[in-house]
C-alpha cells in the first residue's frame, strides 16, 4: 500500500518539486497539443508571420511600401534632431555646404587655379560640392543605419529596409533649402567682374528630376553599404577614404576630364570614358548643364539616360542585396 501510494505520488507529481521527487531528474518535456501543420494553418488564418526569417521578395516590397508614413516621420524626425542642440539649429543644414564650397573655391578656384578653362568656376564648384555632399552624407548615413538603430530593430517588427530609406529621406529634407541657396549663388556669381552672367532658363525646371534620380541612386548605395557594414563593421572606417577618392575623381571641385590628356594615349580613351560616365560624374554633368550656360556642359539626352540607368540599376541591385541579409540585422 505504501509502495503504491509513493509510486502514484511520483507519477502524478513529476513536474512538481517535493520530498519524494529526485532533484536530479529533469521534468517531463511539454508536448504541444497541435501538429506543425496545424500551427501553420492557425498562423495563416490570423495573418501571423514567422519572426527572424527572410520573407519572399514580393511580400517584402509590399511591406516596405506600406510603411511609407513611418519612413517619412522617421526621416523628418532624424533631420530635425541633428542640429537641435546648436544655437543656429537647422540653419547649419545650409551653412555647412556654403562653408565647404567657400573653402574649395578659395583653394582650388583662386589659389591653385585648377578650374582654368571654365567660364564660371564658382558655379562649377558650388554645384559640385552641394550635390556631392548629398551623396556623401547618404553613404555615411546608410552605413550606420543598422548599427545606430539596434534597439529599435530588436524591439519592433518591421522591414529593415525602412532604416536606410529613412536616412536618405532625412538628408533629402535638409537638401531642399540648400538647393535654393545653391541656385542663388549660381545666379549671384555672375555679378562678379571675372565671371559671365548666369540666367534662369527653362532647363531649371529639370532640377527636381535630376535630384530625384540622385535620391534613388543614393538610396541604392545606402542599401549596399548598410548590408556590408552590418556584416563587417570595420568597413565603416574605410568608407571615408573611398568617398574622398570618389570626390577627386568625379570632377566635384575641378574638371578632372581636362587632365586625361596628360595620360598616355593608350589609356586616355578608357580612363576618360570611366571618369565621364561613372555615376557621380553623370549626375554632376546633368546638374551643371541645367543650371549654367557653361560650354563644357551642353544639354545631352544621353547623359540623362545614363543618370536614369545608374539610379534604377543601383536601387534594384542594392535593395536585393539588402533584402538577402534581412534575417541577420540586429542579431550579429
Amino acid at each position: 500500500m505504501t509502495t503504491d501510494t509513493t509510486t502514484g505520488a511520483a507519477s502524478g507529481d513529476r513536474g512538481k518539486p517535493g520530498p519524494d521527487r529526485d532533484p536530479l531528474r529533469p521534468p517531463e518535456p511539454i508536448v504541444p497539443g497541435t501538429t506543425s501543420q496545424e500551427r501553420q494553418a492557425i498562423a495563416k488564418q490570423f495573418g501571423l508571420q514567422q519572426m527572424g526569417v527572410r520573407p519572399p521578395l514580393g511580400r517584402y516590397i509590399r511591406d516596405v511600401a506600406s510603411r511609407w508614413a513611418f519612413i517619412r516621420v522617421l526621416g523628418t524626425a532624424t533631420a530635425y534632431s541633428k542640429n537641435q542642440n546648436n544655437y543656429l539649429g537647422q540653419l547649419w543644414a545650409v551653412l555647412n555646404p556654403i562653408l565647404n564650397a567657400a573653402v574649395y573655391i578659395l583653394i582650388f578656384g583662386i589659389l591653385l587655379g585648377t578650374t582654368r578653362g571654365l567660364e564660371n568656376a564658382i558655379s562649377f564648384i558650388v554645384i559640385g560640392t552641394f550635390l556631392y555632399r548629398f551623396f556623401e552624407q547618404s553613404v555615411h548615413a546608410g552605413s550606420r543605419s543598422i548599427a545606430q538603430k539596434t534597439n529599435l530593430i530588436r524591439s519592433l517588427h518591421f522591414p529593415r529596409a525602412v532604416l536606410p530609406i529613412a536616412q536618405v529621406v532625412s538628408l533629402l529634407t535638409t537638401l531642399v533649402p540648400a538647393l535654393l541657396v545653391m541656385c542663388a549663388i549660381v545666379l549671384l556669381s555672375g555679378l562678379l567682374p571675372a565671371y559671365p552672367m548666369e540666367h534662369i532658363t527653362w532647363s531649371w525646371l529639370l532640377l527636381p528630376a535630376i535630384i530625384a534620380l540622385m535620391w534613388i541612386f543614393n538610396t541604392g548605395v545606402a542599401f549596399i553599404v548598410a548590408r556590408a557594414v552590418a556584416i563587417t563593421p570595420d568597413l565603416d572606417n574605410i568608407i571615408g577614404f573611398v568617398l574622398r577618392l570618389v570626390m577627386y575623381g568625379s570632377g566635384v571641385i575641378f574638371p578632372v576630364t581636362h587632365y586625361v590628356d596628360n595620360l598616355p594615349e593608350s589609356v586616355q580613351g578608357v580612363v576618360g570614358g570611366i571618369l565621364e560616365y561613372q555615376p557621380i560624374g553623370v549626375f554632376l554633368y546633368v546638374a551643371r548643364s541645367i543650371l549654367t550656360q557653361e560650354p563644357s556642359f551642353p544639354q545631352d539626352p544621353w547623359m540623362w539616360l545614363w543618370a536614369a540607368g545608374w539610379a534604377l540599376v543601383t536601387f534594384v541591385v542594392g535593395f536585393i542585396i539588402f533584402w538577402r541579409g534581412e534575417e541577420r540585422y540586429g542579431r550579429d
